[in-house]
């Protein structure tokens, strides 16, 4: 069985190795954005997570050649009418920086009660080749805000998205156990199984040729 070679429209390390991990199947090599030193940057100006992930995914596949998947994912807030939502990565200002994106968080949620602090992640995931989209997965993952950080596991909100299940936040949670549970982690199953049949089918071109490591 020849190698499918696909890129991940990331150059986050953590964010990398996990879908690498959920998405992982036989004949199927997982390379990054640092594969392919030529595309393009994506302007994130869709409406909705899923117009972002297809924008993304699109774009890359053009770039490589080759499949790409591209996810778009972050944090709805009941209480802030599901902001920061598509920009939850630059919710404070500059694209990444968790720590300030926490912070200005808890601000905003100042003294709104527990049972006000209702929020969930959200993850789309978008598969392409070149010059056409192969398909879409989601994944939800309810939850409310902390009143302050805990846990020094995960990355984003994980730190302050507290899951009552466990009486933990994402920041505190196993990867075993985040990845089980995670938005991320049901959008990457359901698209596990298109990836699949899609293999199964001979539907995937084989992609970039000789990668350099990632």
């Amino acid at each position: 069985m020849p190698t499918i070679r696909i890129v991940l429209a990331t150059r986050n390390t953590h964010k990398f190795r996990e879908l690498a991990a959920l998405l992982r199947l036989p004949g199927v090599q997982w390379r990054s954005l640092n594969a392919v030193p030529h595309a393009p940057e994506v302007r994130e100006s869709g409406r909705t997570f899923e117009a972002n992930a297809i924008k993304k995914a699109r774009a890359l596949a053009d770039a490589a050649g080759g499949p790409a998947l591209a996810d778009d994912s972050g944090l709805e807030v009941d209480a802030l009418g599901g902001a920061p939502g598509v920009r939850s990565a630059r919710y404070a200002g500059r694209h990444g920086d968790d720590l300030a994106n926490n912070a200005k968080l808890l601000r905003a949620l100042r003294g709104v009660p527990r049972s006000k602090r209702g929020a969930q992640y959200r993850c789309v995931l978008a598969l392409a080749v070149p010059g056409r989209v192969l398909g879409a997965a989601h994944g939800v993952w309810r939850g409310r805000i902390a009143e302050s950080p805990a846990g020094a596991s995960g990355f984003g909100y994980d730190p302050i998205f507290f899951v009552p299940r466990f009486c933990k936040t994402a920041g505190q949670l196993s990867a075993s156990v985040k990845n089980r549970l995670s938005h991320r982690g049901q959008a990457a199953r359901r698209m596990h199984r298109l990836l699949a049949r899609l293999l199964k089918a001979g539907k995937l071109p084989q992609g970039i040729q000789q990668p350099p490591q990632a």
